[in-house]
């Protein structure tokens, strides 16, 4: 990566470390660092390497009420693909942070009940007291040694087309 901007939170949808790393390498996008249930952090990418776990870009400026009138009917339709082509010609902080200039942290944690069939409808563990201590540490370490401001730190959900609840108990 040239930059980085900001900084992403996911959950892996596995209820352990190890399924992540299986994920990983079978070739599963990947991110920059997971956090285990125990607050273990595992670096899994340089930070100046870019990784595949953002998706298509929502609109921030439909989000935060900011866009043009041209823009906010253009954001207003639901065209993923469109709105991620439009979004990737602005830089941040007028875009949210992409897989091109962001950090992405994995945090472990399956989405529940497991059966159920619609991925939307089920909701993510919430976050171990270890996992929320590692994160406080890492997001602190991160944007200090890199720069990265802290209004550039997001849930995946708020930038990308995610199920809500996806680190919904993440806290910064």
């Amino acid at each position: 990566m040239k930059s980085v901007q900001g900084i992403i939170l996911h959950q892996t949808g596995g209820a352990t470390a190890e399924s992540s790393f299986n994920s990983y390498k079978n070739g599963a996008a990947g991110a920059h660092f997971l956090v285990d249930k125990d607050g273990t952090i595992y670096q899994t990418a340089s930070v100046y390497q870019q990784t595949w776990h953002v998706g298509k870009l929502r609109s921030r400026c439909l989000a935060e009420l900011s866009c043009s009138a041209a823009e906010q009917h253009q954001a207003s339709r639901f065209d993923p693909t469109g709105t991620h082509r439009r979004e990737m010609t602005k830089s941040v902080p007028n875009r949210y942070p992409s897989n091109q200039d962001s950090i992405g942290i994995e945090i472990v944690g399956q989405a529940l009940p497991l059966n159920e069939p619609n991925p939307d409808k089920r909701i993510y563990e919430t976050l171990s007291t270890q996992q929320k201590e590692s994160l406080d540490w890492l997001i602190r370490h991160l944007t200090l040694s890199l720069k990265i401001s802290t209004k550039e730190i997001f849930r995946h959900p708020t930038v990308s087309y995610k199920n809500n609840s996806e680190a919904a108990t993440a806290t910064w």
